[in-house]
């Protein structure tokens, strides 16, 4: 599950997918600077369908995997937060082989996450706030590596882990008016060795544009806040390798769009969106994506 949870956010992302403790927007695909309060816990559940297809090596590989993300943050000060991210994930895998259409599937509990972010800049004035925060985490092999099926052992696209240890770090940047929120983030993730296989690094940036539709103008008493989201996610993956060798169809650079939506009140959200490749520049014959949905909730007690 690896990919599939950094890449979309996701993961993944991923992984990083938890949102601020008061109420505020947050990017759906990604992280946010803004805190979590003192001594408060975060929950966020994320639900992920995962569509994979256009296939140009001529085997008709049809992939889909569905995620449900389970992330708790808890605010150690006003500065630190800690995270935990557990999936429970079901991947798919259709191809044809010698001319037969084989199905091949697993689920199970995926990889975990954990990661720290710690705050390094904040400026505030009244109606505004700047911030900048660091995190770093490692993805451990949690889930079950050895899956296999009629066929054999199943390819790593569709085992529920890793069996890898791999670790990432990042900075993200948020900026909040009482109108709108801008994030944008930075990170890099190294994906090691396990089974003769090598997941590519992954390198990306993020951007998410929050901006409210209701109320149109602030008033007290006002229960929630609708707004409409933006974000863009540009990701590099190196090419994977197999027993230390490089697969020249694997690897690339796609860019994400993601529309959505969120209801934001003082202790909870609801939210989805959808993500489209926009462009996606990819290696040989690597898989190609086709769209994510994405829908959760937050709440932070």
């Amino acid at each position: 599950m690896k990919q599939f949870i950094f890449l979309s956010g996701a993961a993944g992302l991923f992984l990083l997918l938890i949102g601020s403790g008061t109420g505020w927007s947050a990017p759906i695909t990604f992280n946010t600077a803004l805190p979590v309060a003192e001594q408060e816990f975060i929950f966020r559940e994320l639900f992920v369908l995962d569509q994979s297809g256009d296939d140009p090596s001529g085997a008709e590989r049809d992939r889909k995997a569905f995620a449900a993300v389970s992330v708790l943050g808890y605010g150690v000060t006003r500065d630190f937060a800690l995270f935990g991210v557990l999936p429970y994930v079901d991947k798919g895998l259709d191809i044809t082989s010698m001319g037969q259409r084989r199905s091949r599937d697993a689920n199970g509990i995926g990889d975990a996450t954990l990661f720290g972010r710690y705050t390094v800049i904040e400026d505030n004035i009244p109606g505004r706030t700047f911030r900048v925060a660091p995190f770093v985490g490692v993805e451990l092999p949690t889930g079950d590596d050895e899956e296999t099926d009629a066929f054999g052992r199943l390819p790593p696209s569709v085992q529920p882990g890793s069996g890898s240890a791999d670790p990432f770090a990042g900075i993200v940047a948020t900026y909040q008016t009482l109108d709108f929120q801008v994030d944008t983030q930075l990170s890099y993730k190294v994906n090691t060795e396990a089974n003769d296989f090598e997941l590519g690094d992954i390198a990306r940036f993020d951007a998410s544009l929050q901006h409210r539709l209701l109320p149109a103008t602030l008033e007290s008493g006002v229960p929630g806040f609708l707004y409409a989201v933006l974000e863009g996610n540009l990701i590099y993956m190196d090419q994977n390798k197999n027993n230390g060798i490089q697969n020249p169809n694997s690897g690339g650079t796609t860019l994400f769009l993601t529309p959505g939506l969120q209801y934001v009140t003082r202790r909870w959200i609801v939210e989805g969106g959808v993500q489209l490749p926009v462009i996606q520049d990819l290696n040989g014959t690597a898989l190609e994506k086709e769209y994510i949905v994405l829908f959760g909730f937050r709440f932070n007690f």
